[in-house]
C-alpha cells in the first residue's frame, strides 16, 4: 500500500511570508519519510470542512510546480481539479508542464466539481453549471487531455468544447501519458467514467466503500476493462496521534482498506508543519503497510 500526503491547510505560524518555507520543509520531510505522492486541493477558497473560507488557500498548479522544485521523487497531483475551472487545452498544458519540469512525476487528478464549489466559483467568476453539464464537461476534458497526449493534433469537437488543433509540444515525459485519477463516488456517472478512462479512482472512506468498489467492478465488466488495472485510492486522515498514540489504530484501518482492495490512501496529516507527525508516519506506519 502507498500513502500520499494531502496538503489542505496553508495557514501556518508566521502567516503568508512563512508559507513557502513551511511548505518546502513539509514536502522534503514527507519525501524522506517515504510518502509516494503529494496532493493538493484544487480550490481557490478554503473549504468549510477544513477552516473558514477566508483562510489561506494557494492555487493548485502553481503550488505543484513549487513542490516539484522542492522534491525529487514523490509524484504530484490535485485531489481533484474541477473540470470546468480551466479550459481543457490549458489544463492539459499545465499538467504536461508539471510533468516535464518534475522529471515525469505528474498526474492529472480531476472530477466534475462538487456542489460546494459554487461559492468560490461564483465569487471569482468561474463556471459552475448544473451537475449534468459538469459531468459532460468532465468527460470531454478527459478526452481532450488524452488526445493532446497522443500522436494526434487533430481538431476536437464536442458539445461544450471545440479545439482547432490539439498540438502539445513538448509532450509529457510519462508515457503513454500522465496517469489520470478521477475523483468521486457517483455510481452511475463517475465510476463509469473511471472504468472507461482512468488509471485510478479516489473514493471517500465511507461505510459503503466496499459497495462502491463492486459498482466499479461491474462498470469495468460492462466496458471490457480489467478492474485490476485501475488503482483504487481513498481519502482518509493520516493522524499518528500525539506522540504516536494513534499509530496502531491507523495501521489497523489501513489493513482494512487493503483487505477490501484499496491500493493507496491519501490523507491530511494534522500538524504536518511541525514535521514530527510526518516523521512518525515514516518510521512506524509506512513500513508497516508497504507490503499490503
Amino acid at each position: 500500500m502507498r500513502l500520499g500526503l494531502a496538503i489542505a491547510d496553508f495557514t501556518v505560524p508566521g502567516g503568508p511570508p512563512a508559507i513557502a518555507g513551511v511548505l518546502r520543509s513539509v514536502a522534503a520531510t514527507a519525501e524522506e519519510a517515504g510518502f509516494s505522492r503529494i496532493a493538493v486541493m484544487d480550490h481557490l477558497w478554503q473549504v468549510p470542512a477544513v477552516a473558514p473560507v477566508e483562510r489561506e488557500m494557494l492555487e493548485a498548479y502553481t503550488t505543484l510546480g513549487f513542490l516539484a522544485g522542492a522534491t525529487s521523487r514523490v509524484e504530484l497531483l490535485t485531489l481533484v481539479t474541477a473540470a470546468g475551472y480551466r479550459a481543457p487545452g490549458l489544463l492539459a498544458k499545465a499538467v504536461t508542464t508539471l510533468d516535464v519540469l518534475s522529471g515525469g512525476r505528474a498526474w492529472l487528478g480531476i472530477g466534475a466539481g462538487a456542489g460546494f464549489n459554487a461559492g468560490e466559483a461564483h465569487g471569482l467568476g468561474l463556471p459552475h453549471p448544473p451537475a449534468a453539464e459538469r459531468f459532460e464537461r468532465l468527460e470531454e476534458t478527459v478526452q481532450i487531455c488524452l488526445q493532446m497526449w497522443s500522436d494526434s493534433d487533430a481538431p476536437y469537437t464536442g458539445t461544450h468544447y471545440r479545439l482547432g488543433r490539439t498540438l502539445n509540444s513538448p509532450q509529457a515525459l510519462r508515457r503513454p501519458h500522465p496517469p489520470i485519477l478521477i475523483g468521486g463516488s457517483g455510481e452511475k456517472k463517475t465510476l463509469r467514467l473511471v472504468a472507461q478512462h482512468a488509471d485510478a479512482c479516489n473514493l471517500f472512506a465511507s461505510p459503503d466503500l466496499p459497495r462502491r468498489l463492486d459498482v466499479l467492478r461491474a462498470h469495468c465488466a460492462d466496458v471490457g476493462r480489467d478492474y485490476d488495472e485501475i488503482e483504487k485510492t481513498v481519502l482518509y486522515p493520516l493522524d499518528p496521534g500525539r506522540g504516536g498514540a494513534n499509530i496502531n489504530n491507523l495501521i489497523s484501518q489501513l489493513n482494512y482498506f487493503a483487505d477490501i482492495g484499496i491500493d493507496s490512501v491519501y490523507g491530511p496529516v494534522p500538524h504536518a508543519d511541525q514535521l514530527t507527525p510526518l516523521q512518525l508516519l515514516g518510521r512506524h506506519v509506512i513500513p508497516a503497510v508497504a507490503g499490503l
